[in-house]
């Protein structure tokens, strides 16, 4: 029996991280190995269907069952005239499987209320390789020539890179627009032809509604037509309907994860049972890269209910016949850790780390365009501000688990992943067996927020149950899981601007450290004829990943608080000096102007009351927010957010208002209370006692208007949390006079400005 490769395993976890982030943005994608993948070659994926005698049998094995058909690769109809949409991405509460799945209806055809959904099996041939195509050629026009070869690449790249990730906003403006609405119209193109041939009618005599194919009273059941369909050569650029032809997209329809929900049916990964299964919880070290130096579990092994108790080198492992067994056990353990030097850091040196990086180390740029230095040396006058943002936690309400079964050189897992490609792979290594030797089952995520894009729990789990000889199901505690999480970067931001007699803006420069790949978030919407910026690299040994929003949570903060400093400055008003540097952007303008529509920009309010405003584009979308602030007893409290969204079209109105609402929360909550603190290089918080969260008496009323414009459709998850912070930050600036240069607000006392 090979033992776990650890090493190999703990290197995979952070290429796997790394991966994770790049493909979130296009310079990352890229950068990440795409072109390499792309140049290897390999097998090749016609379109969004299936060629005859090409991958349909090699396909089909992964996702039919008895008489169904695989009509496209996303797509199967049984004989009871089932239509199943097979979606590429997880459902962590985002409605993805809904929009995806209406997407793919709405140019099919096909009978919504009749549909089934299952997720994508974690199988390199269903690499989601639209993902690759978009971030590689975006809306660029591919020839129908190369269409086909373009696709084999990008699925060549996509399987080298294991990429099958739910994140980043790309389900529906990637797959959503690049895979689901072309793999719906290409099954009903294949259905016309497969009945024109039965029927021997021309197939401009035909028509598709609800399921079933028409020719004057003559109707039948797609399945009738499944059979043929599947063996004829599909269109790769069928005709899609124009956006006023939709019947479902743009219609508030029902979330097809909630009824399981409501009534207790929904499968999460904490919900899997395997028979004979254990429960397992771990101890990891509180220092990334310490080891298990002296562990004394005698008392641990005596208590009642204890299956085994495991030094796994950088953790401590204990596998019961229950949780609560499992984890009273662990808390006996007396272990000492082996020290080293990063035991001495706290957040406090790593923010002195980056001011050093930025005043010694040579900036990359990002962004340029004019002479900034010049400008600025020449200008009437200058600006400049520092701003810093902590780590952050995704609090994922579900704390991370996975049930893992190794026997036999085979490992299956089960769990809810925003990666499932990349979690077999992890498994693989670990265990040192091949990949086909892997299974993973995937299941909803209570939480994901990027966290569950990183297999390091799935990972332990495989571990444990090789070494326990037991199938276990590992739950981390809400300590563990806040204390070994994948951060969102900490941040530093400098940034100065020169300005003309009147204030305004005519160069600007910033410049950056955190800890991640390259963002592209530093670009500047406004209309600023010379920018510059730049970033410095100044890792720390904290663990980072991508957290809701990725850079934009950062760069969204940083710039509509400069700005807003810029407009105080120049005594114009915030609102309005936006509107000035936005007069070529009219998409930005309307979405701007409609936030402060909403919120009743400039009128009276009650003492302590203020308004501040933010606009941020992100994920091809564009977000505007008015928050309306109260801090007449000393502690800010955000009575209003109003946010105006344009990301093209909403597939599902309600839904996007959701992620709207959410992604408001979301960031309401880091802006207000958010903070990972570092002491002796461990984490100070565990739990939401002291990692706070924003609570219903707490919360704001929200109001969201949708703004459907002719643009691409761009994304929802992520777009709503950029705009929040500054927001607020803003608000406060107008109500106590007080600038909000450091994050968390809770962490600064106010009073109302007289």
């Amino acid at each position: 029996m090979t033992k776990p490769n650890k090493k190999n395993a703990t290197k995979k976890i952070e290429e796997i991280n790394r991966s994770s982030l790049k493909v979130w943005s296009r310079r990352g994608f890229i950068g990440a190995g795409a072109i390499a993948g792309i140049t290897a070659g390999g097998a090749l994926m016609v379109g969004i269907a299936i060629r005859p005698g090409d991958r349909t049998e090699d396909l089909s094995a992964y996702v039919t069952n008895g008489d169904e058909q695989l009509i496209t690769t996303w797509v199967k109809i049984a004989s009871d005239n089932t239509v199943t949409a097979i979606i590429p991405h997880g459902e962590m509460g985002q409605g993805v499987h809904t929009a995806l799945s209406a997407m793919l209806a709405e140019e099919m055809e096909a009978d919504w209320d009749a549909m089934k959904i299952i997720e994508a099996p974690a199988e390199k041939d269903y690499a989601n390789f639209v993902l690759a195509r978009e971030f590689i050629f975006g809306s660029a026009n591919v020839p129908t020539v190369l269409f086909d070869t373009v696709n084999g690449a990008m699925l060549a790249a996509a399987k080298s890179m294991n990429m099958q990730i739910t994140g980043g906003s790309t389900s529906v403006r990637f797959t959503g627009t690049g895979a689901m609405l072309t793999a719906g119209a290409a099954a009903k193109e294949l259905l016309l032809s497969a009945a024109s041939k039965q029927w021997s009618v021309s197939i401009s005599e035909l028509r598709a509604e609800k399921g079933f194919i028409y020719h004057n009273d003559k109707k039948a059941p797609f399945s009738e037509f499944a059979e043929i369909a599947a063996t004829l050569k599909p269109n790769l650029k069928p005709k899609l309907k124009k956006r006023n032809e939709y019947q479902l997209i743009g219609k508030s329809l029902p979330r097809v994860d909630i009824p399981s929900k409501v009534d207790g049916t929904a499968i999460f990964g904490i919900d899997a049972t395997v028979s004979g299964m254990k429960y397992g919880t771990v101890k990891a070290a509180p220092v990334h890269g310490q080891k298990v130096k002296v562990m004394d579990a005698s008392l641990a092994k005596k208590m009642p209910g204890v299956y085994g108790i495991y030094n796994m080198e950088d953790y401590i492992a204990v596998v019961a016949d229950g949780y609560w067994q499992a984890k009273n056990a662990l808390d006996v353990i007396d272990v000492t850790w082996t020290n080293n030097e990063i035991k001495n850091i706290d957040d406090g040196i790593i923010f002195e780390q980056y001011r050093t990086a930025i005043k010694t180390r040579k900036g990359k740029t990002l962004h340029k365009s004019g002479n900034t230095k010049k400008l600025i040396n020449e200008s009437a006058s200058f600006y400049e501000a520092e701003y810093t943002v902590p780590f952050l936690a995704h609090a994922c309400m579900e704390p991370m688990n996975a049930t893992a079964w190794y026997r036999d050189g085979k490992c299956d897992i089960w769990a809810g992943t925003q990666n499932p490609l990349g979690t077999r792979q992890v498994t693989a290594d670990t265990l040192d067996i091949d990949i086909d030797s892997v299974t993973v089952h995937t299941a909803f995520m209570g939480g994901g927020f990027g966290r569950r894009a990183n297999p390091d729990y799935t990972n332990q789990a495989a571990q444990i149950s090789k070494k326990s000889g037991v199938p276990v199901k590992l739950i981390w505690s809400r300590e563990e899981t806040t204390q070994q999480d994948f951060y969102r970067p900490s941040a530093l931001g400098c940034f100065k601007a020169g300005l003309d007699v009147n204030g305004i803006p005519v160069a600007w420069e910033s410049k950056f450290v955190h800890d991640m790949d390259p963002p592209e978030a530093s670009a500047v919407i406004y209309d600023i004829p010379n920018v510059k910026a730049q970033y410095m690299e100044s890792p720390s040994h904290i663990r980072v990943g991508a957290w809701r929003s990725v850079d934009h949570t950062q760069h969204g903060y940083f710039t509509e608080s400069f700005i807003d400093e810029l407009a105080s400055n120049a005594g114009i008003d915030s609102y309005e000096f936006r509107r000035r540097l936005l007069k070529t952007k009219p998409r930005h303008l309307n979405v701007l102007d409609t936030a402060a529509k909403m919120a009743g920009w400039g009128k009276a309010l009650p003492d302590g009351h203020a308004q501040g405003i933010a606009i941020v584009e992100s994920f091809m979308s564009i977000v505007a927010q008015v928050v309306t602030v109260d801090i007449s007893s000393g502690v800010p409290r955000v009575v209003n957010v109003a946010c105006a969204a344009d990301a093209g079209m909403a597939i599902n109105p309600n839904g996007f208002i959701a992620q709207m609402e959410s992604g408001i929360i979301f960031g309401l909550s880091a802006a207000l209370y958010g903070e990972i603190t570092i002491s002796n290089g461990s984490v100070d918080q565990s739990n939401f006692y002291d990692y706070r969260m924003v609570r219903m008496d707490d919360a704001p009323s929200i109001d969201v208007e949708i703004i459907t414009s002719d643009n691409r459709i761009g994304g929802a998850g992520e777009p709503g949390t950029p705009p929040i912070a500054p927001a607020l930050v803003n608000a406060i600036y107008k109500a106590s006079g007080q600038r909000v240069r450091n994050l968390p607000i809770g962490n600064q006392k106010f009073s109302v400005k007289t």
